[in-house]
């Protein structure tokens, strides 16, 4: 009988881009996609891991996009706001079909669907198992959804930060338009800043830093990745002190 993989973590927060919603879409959610991510979850805590997720909404709406055009950007980026929470529904739902225990929590509040973002009690529902998702961002407009996970990472303790994207780590460049562009396995949050990498945004990035909270960015496409990170397996790239 084989050994369960040890986890290197006791409490994390995956970061998931609303993009990864999508599949192979162009728009809105993919409920394979959906479901893929909800088994990878639950592998994750069947190792007795903390799980916390924040979720974007770019895969509905973009409120950097449509401010460009004219919208003013307060009212654009509550839009995007929304489209989180639409996101975390269907998340929590996804995952409850797994059978695992979920709470959507909003900085925007939403009796009816959500509870309001409380730190302790989301510290709670960690403790007692439940998969915690935030969405709404941090509740105020101009702030991404990189600096809510950075927030929230800090706010519930968590002992890391699992930025789910859709290549295979940190590169020199854009890898898709600069062939030789070279994986980086292992930064320190100052290279991020100076060399402009666009991990996460500078505000997130310094938020990690300040209390050393390592940010290990992966692919989401590649099956099992999840539980890669979280057992310590060198998978994608490291951000750290």
């Amino acid at each position: 009988m084989t050994a369960k993989p040890q986890p290197a973590y006791k409490r994390i927060l995956l970061k998931l881009s609303g993009e990864a919603l999508m599949g192979d879409q162009g728009y809105g959610i993919d409920p394979a996609t959906l479901t893929r991510i909800a088994e990878e979850v639950k592998d994750v805590r069947d190792l007795g891991v903390e799980v916390a997720i924040v979720v974007g909404g770019g895969n509905i709406f973009r409120g950097v996009a449509l401010s460009s055009k004219g919208m003013d950007r307060a009212s654009a980026d509550y839009m995007g706001m929304l489209a989180t929470i639409m996101n975390a529904i269907a998340l929590q739902d996804a995952l409850e079909n797994q059978g695992i225990f979920t709470r959507v929590m909003t900085a925007i509040e939403m009796h009816e669907i959500a509870e309001p973002f409380i730190r302790r009690r989301a510290i709670r529902h960690l403790e007692k198992m439940r998969v915690v998702i935030f969405a709404a961002g941090t509740g105020n407009p101009y702030f991404t959804t990189d600096s809510a996970a950075a927030l929230r990472a800090l706010e519930v303790k968590a002992d890391a930060i699992l930025k789910a994207t859709k290549v295979d780590g940190v590169y020199t460049a854009d890898p898709a338009k600069d062939k030789s562009a070279t994986l980086l396995d292992r930064l320190t949050y100052l290279e991020v800043l100076q060399r402009d990498l666009q991990v996460m945004d500078t505000s997130a990035i310094d938020l990690c830093r300040q209390k050393g909270v390592p940010i290990h960015v992966f692919n989401l496409n590649r099956r099992g990745n999840i539980v890669r990170v979280v057992t310590g397996e060198k998978v994608g790239s490291v951000v750290g002190p």
